[in-house]
């Protein structure tokens, strides 16, 4: 009892300061009330809506995949979704209400963006089917497309991403996140939800590929492991605060390959239709369609300049 209570005596300090910046962020210790969506609700709804687009290739269902069978397991994964959403939401509700009941005010709001949401599945599906074959066509080390759907890391990438970019586009940027930083943790592949991503979009290997949130990328777009389109330093305000908001990374038009290791940045640095730019290379400047940039290109471009000076 003595320890105890000696225990108790050297926690309780430690207790109140985690308490005071609990606080700060809207917790309160003595009544747990905070309602944010659940990390691991939302991978399980992310496999459960990766098995809707590719039917019998995850989570299989006992009574096979037609369409009674689906149409139920659609009718699960609506009920599942409008609860993250409204978890998601709960920010502008009472914080005294039961994050399921159906009376709350939040709940009708997050019915409809749900059912929304599910409306623009079968767009995500067309183009995930263009993404599988151009992984098809852009590999010869592919044998079917089976393998690809089931094994390739950048078509799981880019599942995701397609899936978190419909919830970016909705204004649920903490759910667009949590999916996309999951496929980070599982590929290596960080791509943010709010990155534009044209049709046949192939990332081939993947690890430490980076793709930032103002990025825009075209059609039939190829892209190799570490490469990074990314952003230069931030601009500050003249409070020495980041200005958000602002185009920060590059726009890569149709056609374009770019191999291992290229890192391209700036939001007004544009790789022109069917370029192609080498392995290693470092890009803050724009460059005309159908250019062929490599890396002793830029270091012949360095020595030129040293010499004219």
């Amino acid at each position: 009892m003595v320890q105890n209570n000696f225990m108790q005596k050297d926690l309780s300090p430690i207790v109140k300061q985690l308490a005071a910046v609990a606080g700060a962020l809207g917790y309160t210790i003595e009544n747990d009330t905070k309602t944010v969506p659940r990390c691991e609700n939302i991978v399980d709804l992310l496999q459960d809506l990766r098995s809707i687009l590719f039917p019998g290739y995850f989570k299989p269902s006992r009574n096979g995949h037609d369409v009674v069978c689906m149409l139920e397991h659609m009718g699960v994964v609506y009920w599942r979704l409008a609860g993250q959403i409204h978890n998601a939401l709960h920010s502008t509700c009472s914080h005294t209400c039961d994050s399921a009941a159906m009376a709350c005010p939040v709940m009708e709001e997050s019915c409809q963006l749900s059912m929304e949401y599910l409306k623009r599945l079968p767009g995500i599906q067309a183009k995930l089917q263009k993404d599988v074959q151009a992984a098809f066509d852009g590999d010869p080390a592919a044998t079917n497309l089976e393998e690809i759907i089931l094994s390739y890391p950048g078509i799981y990438a880019v599942t995701v991403h397609r899936l978190a970019h419909e919830f970016y586009k909705m204004g649920l940027i903490l759910i667009a996140r949590i999916m996309s930083e999951q496929a980070h943790s599982c590929t290596g592949i960080d791509i943010h939800p709010g990155a534009r991503i044209g049709e046949s979009f192939f990332i081939d290997h993947g690890t430490g590929v980076v793709i930032g949130e103002t990025c825009i990328i075209g059609n039939n777009v190829k892209l190799y492991q570490g490469v990074t389109l990314g952003a230069l330093s931030f601009p500050k305000d003249e409070k020495g605060k980041l200005i958000r908001g602002n185009r920060r990374h590059p726009i890569i038009e149709d056609d374009v390959t770019i191999y291992a290791g290229a890192t391209i940045l700036g939001g007004k640095t544009v790789i022109g239709q069917g370029s192609v730019i080498g392995g290693n290379v470092w890009l803050t400047e724009s460059v005309p369609p159908y250019s062929k940039v490599t890396n002793r290109a830029q270091v012949e471009t360095r020595i030129h300049r040293y010499q004219d000076k």
